[in-house]
C-alpha cells in the first residue's frame, strides 16, 4: 500500500493546492495532507480554520487525511506515519531549487523516503496563499478571489471580509 505526505502552512489552501492533493489522491493508495506549524511564521488563519478549510475542501477524496505536525523536519514526520512518500507541488525556478535542494537532504536524513514532484496545470501555476490574500481588499476582490481558491475557503474569506 503507497502512503504520501503533502505538507504546506495551506494559509489558505488554493485551487493549485486542491489540484496537487486530487492527483496525490490518484496516485496514491493513502494521501496524508499536514499543515506543518513554524513558529516563526505569523498566520492569517489560526490551525483549526485551516484544519477545518482543508477537510472540506478535500471531503470528496476518501483516501486523504488530514493532520499537522510542529517542530519536526518533514521527512521525519512522513516516517512516523510509514510514508514512503513525500508529495511537494513546483510552480517556477525558485520552487524548484528551493525543493530539489530539500530533496537531497531529506534523502540524507531518510533515504527511503522518496520525493515527488508535481506542476500544476498552466491556469494554476502562478497562484500561491500569498498571491491570493493579496487580492483581498481593494473593490471587485470578492469577484476575482473565487477563482483561485476552493468553495469552503473563499466562505471563510468572505466572512473574514465582512467582519473587517
Amino acid at each position: 500500500m503507497s502512503k504520501a505526505v503533502y505538507a504546506g502552512s495551506f494559509d489558505p489552501i488554493t485551487n493549485g493546492h486542491l489540484w496537487i492533493i486530487e492527483q496525490g489522491a490518484r496516485l496514491f493508495d493513502e494521501l496524508i495532507v499536514a499543515i506543518g506549524l513554524n513558529p516563526e511564521k505569523h498566520y492569517t488563519f489560526d490551525l483549526g480554520l485551516r484544519l477545518e478549510m482543508l477537510r472540506e475542501s478535500v471531503g470528496h477524496l476518501p483516501n486523504v487525511s488530514i493532520e499537522s505536525f510542529e517542530n519536526e523536519y518533514l521527512v521525519n514526520y512522513a516516517a512516523t506515519v510509514d510514508a514512503d512518500y513525500i508529495l511537494r507541488g513546483i510552480r517556477n525556478v525558485n520552487d524548484y531549487e528551493y525543493e530539489r535542494a530539500m530533496r537531497h537532504i531529506n534523502a540524507d536524513l531518510r533515504s527511503g523516503i522518496i520525493t515527488l514532484f508535481l506542476m500544476p496545470p498552466r491556469d494554476l501555476i502562478e497562484v500561491s496563499s500569498s498571491f491570493v490574500k493579496g487580492l483581498v481588499g481593494p473593490t471587485g476582490w470578492r469577484e476575482i478571489v473565487g477563482r483561485y481558491v476552493p468553495e469552503p475557503v473563499y466562505k471563510q474569506m468572505l466572512k473574514a471580509g465582512d467582519d473587517a
